[in-house]
């Protein structure tokens, strides 16, 4: 069965999600909504699909909610009377939890709570998911399906969505910040901008890719690199020296103590 999509939010992880969606999906499956009508013209006109209202949005078989945590108790009172028997509301809410979003729709809605990651965008992101029990496993499976083209799609328990926010969806701003700070050393070095830039990315991605590929713990595969006597051990030496994976861990609890706010 080919199921339809609309989304209702088509911000930078609405339209990030969308267009990872298109991927996969005909044009005609898919209805984008957002308070900015322009907004959502301008993505439909990109992926060829359709900008609709958000009734036509929530008519939908699956319906994706894109919209700030504080708005979305309004915007679902707006939506749900327009939402199909079996649809299945997919919130990208931050902090909002399953039973909140049941008690904004009502307690036999499906529902999957979703957090993304912005390289979603080009294929290489994280989807963390939990689901109420009112979800299918036929439809989590079709959906699993199309969110595909994102990347992987990872199953959490909700109590640890939060953290897993903060670990998967804040770490990109986080990345970004040290490879900009990986290039900045080497212009001060005297390194050319955008060759710098493209090489500090290139090697976090790499990095990252053994990480995943060879299995070992990090902190093996930074011993490899760092050799008796080396430059990479007093590479090393001065981010401690300087607070480093101190600084990375309290902006990891940082983000999550935030997340458990915003739901409320």
């Amino acid at each position: 069965m080919e199921y339809t999509f609309g989304f209702i939010g088509t911000g930078n992880m609405g339209g990030a999600l969308a267009r990872a969606i298109r991927r996969g999906a005909e044009a005609g499956r898919m209805v984008l909504h957002n308070r900015t009508a322009q907004k959502a013209e301008a993505l439909a006109r990109e992926l060829s699909c359709t900008a609709g209202t958000l009734a036509q949005a929530a008519e939908q078989d699956y319906v994706f909610l894109g919209v700030k945590p504080h708005q979305a108790k309004d915007v679902l009172a707006q939506t749900f009377p327009s939402m199909q028997k079996g649809a299945v509301l997919v919130s990208m809410a931050a902090g909002l939890t399953l039973e909140q979003l049941a008690g904004m729709t009502s307690p036999d809605t499906a529902i999957v709570r979703i957090l993304p990651n912005t390289p979603v965008s080009v294929g290489k992101g994280i989807v963390l998911w939990s689901r109420n029990a009112c979800v299918t496993d036929e439809r989590l499976g079709a959906l699993l399906s199309a969110l595909d083209p994102c990347g992987v799609c990872y199953p959490i328990e909700e109590r640890l969505m939060e953290v897993g926010s903060a670990l998967c969806g804040c770490s990109p701003a986080f990345t970004d910040l040290y490879i900009e700070a990986l290039s900045d050393g080497a212009v001060a070095c005297g390194f050319p901008r955008k060759e710098a830039l493209f090489l500090a990315a290139k090697a976090v991605e790499g990095a990252a890719a053994l990480c995943v590929q060879d299995g070992r713990h990090p902190g093996a595969l930074k011993d490899s690199v760092c050799s008796p006597g080396g430059s990479t051990i007093q590479g090393v030496r001065t981010l401690e020296k300087n607070g480093f994976r101190s600084a990375v861990i309290e902006a990891i609890i940082a983000a999550d103590e935030k997340g458990k706010t915003l739901g409320k």
